[in-house]
């Protein structure tokens, strides 16, 4: 059995219906554990698949919590709050994120750091992984209103690949069961002043066949409504 009082990650992945890609996102988790030495686990925050994506997670080791509330901010509390070791990291299950780079983010919360959020305008994107309209108005729009709002540098505000000090977040009392959980962490990371760093990462095109769970205008909103709200209440 896993000693996870010496574990020195926990990733965690929401997970709905992603029977395609998860086996591939643990297998990179596994690769990097062993090639950058690091005791690590698998938390896998699962909505309610159907097309088997549970049974291939556990049956590759991953621990699976179920998350009856849908939502990927559900999901990924969930996870987070099984999760076994100081630090988390979180990413999602599609195979979009490059779990070859945990150690990256590791490197940073060993630096002192408490959130580290990826930026993928800075590392990269592969054609075709992000619509037009998410790449150039929505994530760069909503971000700058992020920044202002919080007086945050943070340049990606939705980012899907994070790492963090688990209890640090926990403390936070994140709520959103939605996709605004990605702003909520930030701008309440921010207005605690928490210690928020960034590194370049990497995003791939999904390797799902079907649609992704994102709706650009619903989700877009969401996140500007909460992002107000949050404000609003400081005020």
């Amino acid at each position: 059995m896993l000693d996870t009082h010496s574990l020195d990650v926990s990733v965690v992945m929401p997970c709905l219906n992603e029977a395609e890609t998860i086996g591939g996102c643990i297998d990179e988790c596994r690769i990097t554990f062993t090639s950058a030495n690091l005791r690590g686990e698998i938390v896998v925050g699962d909505n309610g698949s159907e097309d088997g994506s549970q049974e291939i997670a556990e049956s590759m080791g991953a621990r699976v919590v179920h998350v009856p509330l849908r939502g990927y901010g559900a999901a990924l509390l969930a996870g987070i709050r099984a999760a076994s070791a100081e630090y988390v990291v979180m990413g999602d299950s599609d195979g979009s994120y490059d779990f070859s780079q945990i150690p990256l983010f590791l490197n940073k919360l060993n630096e002192g750091k408490d959130l580290i959020v990826g930026n993928r305008f800075s590392g990269g994107i592969e054609f075709g992984a992000m619509p037009w309209l998410n790449r150039y108005i929505g994530n760069p729009v909503l971000t700058r209103i992020g920044r202002l709002l919080f007086h945050s540098d943070v340049r990606d505000f939705h980012c899907g690949i994070r790492g963090f000090r688990r209890d640090t977040i926990l403390s936070l009392g994140l709520v959103s069961p939605g996709m605004e959980f990605a702003s909520e962490m930030i701008a309440k990371s921010s207005l605690a002043r928490l210690r928020v760093g960034q590194v370049p990462v990497w995003l791939r095109k999904d390797g799902r066949s079907r649609a992704p769970h994102l709706r650009p205008w619903r989700d877009g909103w969401r996140h500007l409504r909460y992002m107000l709200n949050e404000r609003s209440k400081r005020q």
